[in-house]
């Protein structure tokens, strides 16, 4: 069965050389045709806005469009302003056929009754959503009114991570990366008060107005492979994040990256991190927005020296197994399994009746 994938992010190099998770599926049972848009998106980082313009719906609609009038048997999308199109476009012209939503994150959910009513109405013809957070399942199943089956929590997988650097043993210090829904003030309390040596690789937005102590360093403007050179060489990774009511998935992907790394992580309970990290065995879970709980457990890491190697072991082992690429695509072939089934099955009953 042929399956096109869209994706707003894909550019020629994607096409080409089949970059995504499909290339660890077998042809022999399923081929993929990716499928560019017209011009790729701009990166998120980059957007001199933060929400979805009126002409970039427009080219998500043709993106999605082209796609569903393909010779493919099905449609994957990822993230989710593509489904929400292609469902509409389901509904207007009656096809039937399937559409699996991979990376189904909304952000912010909590939106006005008329645009979660058409989302409801434009989603409710999308055959699986993939989420990679537990929460997400039960927060889009109560949101879209629909039923949790057809959910699927797959963890974010990690495509490669550059370079191959030792920890700073010489002047070591605390790595913290991100910008998403981070507590940088209760961070900084902390650091401050145990005066530790702390770089930030974070964006000046996420900073903007808070007081930065002077045991802080944060530089800008720097590459992806710097900020993973400044997560190998810390001692420590600390990803300290905000508990939000109507934020569904917060910090998730530098947690597997510095797991990846086998670099120790102390990261805030919320968002479901539980997903991702054991306590204790794989990395270490604090109270959100708790500053004590937060020295507590850089004090207890930065002077456990077995304690930090084991859980950068553990978390390195870990990831290999269960956040890659190839992990992920064979929840993929299941999932596509078991959407084809149904579709089988709808098809008979339909023929039947």
């Amino acid at each position: 069965m042929k399956w096109a994938v869209i994706a707003a992010y894909f550019r020629q190099e994607h096409i080409e050389k089949h970059i995504w998770l499909s290339r660890f599926v077998s042809p022999e049972k399923y081929d993929f045709q990716l499928m560019m848009r017209s011009k790729p998106i701009t990166n998120w980082h980059d957007r001199d806005v933060k929400f979805t313009t009126l002409p970039q719906w427009l080219i998500h609609w043709k993106h999605a469009a082209a796609a569903l009038n393909s010779e493919a048997k099905g449609v994957i999308t990822l993230f989710p302003q593509l489904p929400t199109v292609i469902g509409l476009q389901k509904l207007l012209t009656g096809s039937r056929k399937p559409v699996v939503a991979w990376t189904f994150n909304i952000g912010n959910y909590k939106v006005g009754p008329l645009r979660r009513r058409l989302s409801q109405l434009s989603l409710s013809r999308i055959d699986r959503f993939i989420v990679h957070s537990r929460q997400e399942i039960d927060i889009y199943s109560d949101w879209l009114g629909l039923p949790k089956e057809r959910f699927e929590f797959v963890p974010f997988p990690c495509a490669g991570i550059e370079g191959d650097y030792e920890e700073n043993t010489d002047a070591p210090f605390i790595a913290s990366l991100g910008s998403a829904h981070r507590d940088f003030p209760c961070f900084f309390e902390a650091v401050k008060d145990l005066d530790i040596p702390t770089t930030v690789a974070s964006g000046k937005s996420a900073l903007a107005g808070i007081d930065i102590p002077s045991n802080v360093q944060t530089p800008f403007g720097i590459s992806r492979a710097d900020c993973h050179q400044i997560a190998q060489e810390g001692r420590l990774n600390v990803i300290a994040l905000q508990s939000k009511a109507d934020v569904t998935a917060a910090g998730h992907v530098t947690v597997i990256e510095a797991m990846h790394m086998g670099r120790p992580i102390i990261v805030s309970d919320c968002y479901r991190m539980g997903d991702y990290i054991k306590h204790g065995e794989t990395g270490w879970l604090v109270k959100p927005g708790c500053v004590d709980s937060l020295k507590e457990a850089i004090t207890l890491l930065w002077n456990d020296d077995e304690l930090r190697n084991r859980l950068g072991r553990n978390a390195k082992a870990y990831a290999e197994k269960h956040f890659t690429e190839a992990a992920a695509a064979k929840e993929l072939e299941r999932i596509l399994d078991d959407v084809t089934d149904q579709d089988k099955e709808v098809l008979i009953n339909a023929v039947a009746s």
